[in-house]
């Protein structure tokens, strides 16, 4: 799990626009006639036509892409009942996994009251707004008259999450690791520990799936949920089973084939678990600490199938494999519910995502080489991009085959291709490459470690996994910030190319230095001297293979880290132009714009280079590069100009030498990322319907102004400079860079240095 100090949460949602989500206008707004449409008099307009026909609010307003996310906090993230008010971080954060896995909308709502009468009433007042609703952490057994009164008197989409979220993924992992076991459903007996709202709905999705009731035992703080027990509520008797003698956890598991924790970490031992049957499953789903530790569990015996609800583990049951498809599937149905049906239909879509041949960008993601259907994958991966079309189409089919839905979709496969699609295919891009660094982190030079923001993202670097840091500057200070700062680092490598101690290695690497550019005019003496610059110092630890990546330039302009870089680094053999790559993140997913830092008037042959290079860079992120060649003008509409002759040119030289690249121009930049505008126009190029994704600036003051201004204007998030081209991951910052900037870039880097 990732690490964090309590002050990192604090700022994350304090820091810049207070919270996690806002709400932007989807229309334009900028002159007066914008505003006369959208409020008064020409709203009157759709009022009118919903007035007549309240199925048009599905046309006219935001109700068929927005959920209510709603609570009274009663029953919070395991830190229980902490009121209303408390929750809403949690319910912002709900909406915001909303919006990135689906594009649903979300309002968060919290209800401030313990009364179920007036929960209800409330939330039946406000459902008119919304074309689904969320129910969030309300405590048991409250919980379930809620949902049953809700359901009853609401014709929307709606689900108490914390019931039937685990209920629908543990299933679907259920199903497979009973397959694996070579056992069937109707005969395994399962141990259920925990008996809250989770716990309820799982074992009846356990029973829909094939489980046999009679072979459920549940358990709850008191023991076995057993008949002669008199202090069970109407949902704990539904299980409850005749007393035969067993009414603990240590005597109830002897012999089982399937243990379900939904309860408190470290409840079961290694003895409980080598008593269970061969072949045994154990789902330790109690967060943050599960029932029994990864590692206990897996010394515990060889046979064991294992899951948790953490990320750091194999088979993360985790909700967000569930809701947000669920609705997006039920909304694009106008669902009137989301039945036992479309439950079912999300479970069975999970397990079967889980047996089908793995897509590589998964496999990059988390690390591995062949990620596979088994004991250490029986449920899909969070950040699978299958999930959204797989398991909303088939909630979708399911609310239309149960009668439920209000409207139906006839071409699945364009609806699937519309969900690929809506969030941009890789959106998930950061998450990515933080993952794959994730995966095997190397280590990287910090150089400019007494500098405080370096000093956190190295920290928060090492603390969540991506890197190893070697932090370089003046040791003193370096200490000193983390007393001042809290920063717990002292046990990472320090080096300060200035302590007396360090000299006889400044030497080593000026002689090394030397070796390299002795015919370049550097003397010996000024080679060891230059090794005092932190620059050169960390690019020769790099080079010697004391460190495998260098992040600088936070405080220094770009050029001053470049040239060490080149002295002690080099091009990469077969490269002619280093060049510099920004990543910039928008809602319709990265785009890619080179270059951006480094070649003032790049040449022809240069630009072509410079876009083969690019290419390669955005392969490693395992997207196909699809290149516009940009300038002012269309395909040669302009030809007196040298900036499209030189263009032009460069897209010759790319479409002979490089025939596989996906690549045209010279072309204006509007046409580039307008299709139905180029289509019309210019209805021959390559890049027709294909979704460019990558520009190629025709000198650098175009590509500077370019990214800058999406940067600040657009409102995106720009990532790098990613350097291209070094032996090498040198990676130079921008001046000023955020912490989260700084992270990014290193986890990039360490990214880089694996495929170096």
């Amino acid at each position: 799990m990732a690490k964090f100090k309590k002050q990192d949460a604090l700022d994350y949602h304090s820091q810049g626009r207070a919270g996690k989500i806002e709400v932007i206008p989807s229309k334009p707004y900028s002159t007066q006639r914008d505003l006369t449409l959208a409020y008064s008099p020409g709203v009157a307009e759709p009022c009118l036509e919903i007035e007549k026909n309240p199925d048009d609010a599905y046309k006219y307003t935001t109700k068929g892409n927005l959920v209510a996310v709603i609570s009274n906090g009663t029953a919070v993230l395991g830190l229980g009942d902490i009121g209303a008010l408390a929750s809403k971080p949690v319910m912002e954060g709900k909406g915001l996994l909303f919006k990135i896995f689906a594009d649903i909308d979300v309002f968060d709502i919290e209800v401030d009251t313990k009364n179920i009468d007036e929960f209800v009433n409330t939330v039946k007042n406000i459902a008119v707004t919304f074309g689904g609703i969320n129910l969030e952490d309300i405590k048991a057994p409250e919980c379930f008259e809620i949902e049953r009164r809700l359901k009853e008197e609401l014709d929307i989409p709606l689900m108490h999450d914390d019931q039937h979220g685990t209920a629908i993924i543990s299933a679907a992992a259920l199903l497979n690791a009973v397959e694996l076991s070579n056992k069937k459903m109707s005969e395994v007996k399962i141990i259920i520990n925990g008996a809250g709202a989770s716990a309820n709905s799982c074992a009846k999705m356990y029973i829909a799936v094939g489980a046999n009731k009679d072979n459920i035992m549940m358990l709850d703080s008191k023991g076995v949920i057993h008949k002669n027990r008199t202090d069970l509520n109407e949902y704990k008797a539904f299980f409850a089973i005749e007393d035969k003698g067993i009414h603990t956890l240590k005597d109830a598991i002897k012999g089982a084939d399937v243990f379900v924790g939904l309860s408190t970490g470290n409840i079961l031992s290694q003895d409980m678990v080598r008593s269970m049957a061969n072949n045994c499953i154990v789902f330790a789903l109690a967060n943050p600490n599960p029932e029994i530790s990864y590692e206990l569990a897996i010394q515990s015996r060889e046979d064991i199938i294992f899951a948790t609800g953490r990320s750091d583990h194999p088979n993360q049951v985790n909700n967000v494999l569930g809701f947000p498809f669920i609705f997006r599937g039920a909304l694009d149905v106008r669902a009137k519910c989301i039945n036992e049906e479309m439950k079912l239909a999300a479970t069975l879509a999970l397990a079967s995502i889980a047996k089908e041949p793995v897509p590589e960008h998964i496999n990059l993601t988390y690390g591995v080489n062949n990620l596979k259907f088994g004991k250490e994958y029986i449920i899909p991966k969070p950040m699978d991009n299958r999930l959204l079309s797989a398991v909303s189409a088939a909630v979708a089919k399911a609310a239309m085959d149960s009668g439920v839905a209000r409207q139906n979709i006839t071409d699945w496969e364009a609806y699937k291709l519309h969900l690929d699609t809506k969030l941009g295919r890789y959106n998930k891009l950061m998450r990515g490459i933080t993952s794959k660094a994730k995966s095997d982190p190397k280590k990287v030079v910090f150089a400019e470690a007494d500098n405080f923001k370096i000093l956190k993202a190295a920290q928060v670097a090492r603390d969540e996994g991506i890197a190893i840091p070697i932090l370089l500057g003046n040791k003193d200070k370096i200490l000193a910030m983390m007393d001042e700062y809290g920063l717990d680092m002292k046990d990472c490598i320090i080096r300060d190319a200035w302590l007396p101690e360090e000299e006889a290695r400044r030497n080593e690497f000026g002689d090394m230095l030397w070796k390299k550019r002795e015919r370049r005019g550097l003397t010996q003496y000024e080679a060891r001297r230059i090794m005092k610059d932190r620059n050169y110092f960390g690019a020769m630890l790099v080079e010697n293979g004391e460190a495998d990546a260098m992040i600088s330039g936070l405080t220094r302009w770009y050029g001053a880290p470049i040239k060490p870089a080149f002295d002690v680094i080099g091009k990469r053999e077969g490269v002619d132009r280093v060049a510099g790559l920004y990543i910039i993140v928008t809602k319709k997913g990265p785009y890619f714009f080179a270059d951006t830092t480094m070649n003032t008037d790049p040449t022809a042959e240069e630009l072509a280079n410079i876009a083969v290079l690019t290419a390669n860079t955005i392969k490693q992120f395992n997207i196909t590069p699809r290149i516009a060649m940009l300038s002012y003008s269309n395909f040669g509409s302009t030809n007196n100009g040298e900036i499209p002759r030189k263009v032009q040119k460069a897209v010759s030289i790319l479409h002979k030498n490089h025939p596989d690249l996906i690549v045209d121009g010279d072309i204006q930049a509007n046409f580039a990322v307008n299709n139905d505008l180029l289509k019309e126009q210019f209805p021959f190029s390559q890049l027709v319907d294909k979704n460019v994704n990558t520009f190629i600036f025709p000198n650098l003051a175009s590509g500077n102004i370019a990214y800058k201004l999406m940067q600040e204007l657009g409102n995106a998030e720009a990532i790098g400079p990613v350097l291209m081209g070094l032996k090498k991951p040198i990676h130079i910052l921008q001046l000023g860079s955020s912490v989260r900037e700084i992270v990014n870039m290193t986890a990039i880097a360490v990214v880089d240095a694996q495929n170096k």
